[in-house]
């Protein structure tokens, strides 16, 4: 078995939340410094940096997995994660058609910015990532087994943008076997609130919006090869403890 430290939760410059030093290229530099074996660039509601992503970090022998951090529309934050690019381009152009549009105001919630892969500013996506898509809560498990993706409800106890905070329940007909949380110290005390967690894979990750939030390596998975497709096996649940 392969023991690798992860962190699944980076935005880059694509998200306006994110700081423009967030490139692809600063963010892999970043990860091989605190000597992460896997990452996950999730900006929201897109995928269209996470080219670039991989091409840099095939480059100094990490794993990246392209992936996105949707938000449904119940404006729930799901981790939407992938073993190819081509699936998450896939999904990437499923989710453009499905986004609520109005445009970005950089003034206000920053700027939105696709590099290619040698790490330049090429273009600026013009409507703002955050808001919400009319893809329903509901509906994301059943999408990720058709784009062959993997879905994380995304930093569920938070008071934001969370599963438990906008839904306030898991659903009974839930089927998700992965999730995130935030704060780790804090994994007791929900699995004793909600037992359908205890049949889930728990990982936690960054959110990182600036180079120095990205994750040491603190959290690790353990993995039958150096892969993003034996990565995609533990996180469906094969990594369950």
């Amino acid at each position: 078995m392969n023991r690798l430290s992860y962190d699944l939760h980076i935005h880059s410059c694509l998200s306006p939340c994110g700081d423009d030093d967030m490139t692809p290229a600063n963010i892999v530099g970043m990860a091989v410094i605190k000597e992460l074996d896997v990452i996950a660039v999730t900006d929201h509601n897109s995928c269209k940096n996470c080219e670039a992503v991989c091409k840099w970090a095939n480059q100094y022998g990490i794993i990246a997995l392209p992936g996105m951090e949707l938000t449904t529309e119940e404006e729930v934050h799901v981790l939407c994660l992938f073993a190819t690019l081509e699936e998450a381009m896939r999904f990437d152009r499923y989710v453009d058609s499905k986004r609520n549009r109005v445009k970005n105001r950089e003034d206000i919630f920053g700027k939105q910015l696709i590099c290619n892969c040698k790490d330049e500013v090429i273009q600026k996506e013009e409507d703002l990532l955050l808001q919400n898509t009319t893809i329903r809560f509901e509906r994301v498990y059943e999408l990720m087994q058709f784009f062959h993706g993997v879905m994380i409800p995304a930093h569920i106890e938070k008071n934001s943008n969370s599963l438990l905070y906008n839904l306030g329940f898991i659903p009974i007909d839930s089927k998700f076997r992965c999730v995130e949380i935030k704060n780790m110290e804090r994994k007791r005390e929900l699995l004793a609130k909600h037992p359908y967690l205890e049949e889930c894979v728990v990982v936690s990750n960054s959110d990182a919006h600036t180079l120095t939030d990205i994750h040491e390596p603190l959290y690790k998975m353990e993995v039958r090869e150096r892969s993003p497709e034996a990565v995609m096996e533990w996180l469906r649940n094969d990594g369950r403890r």
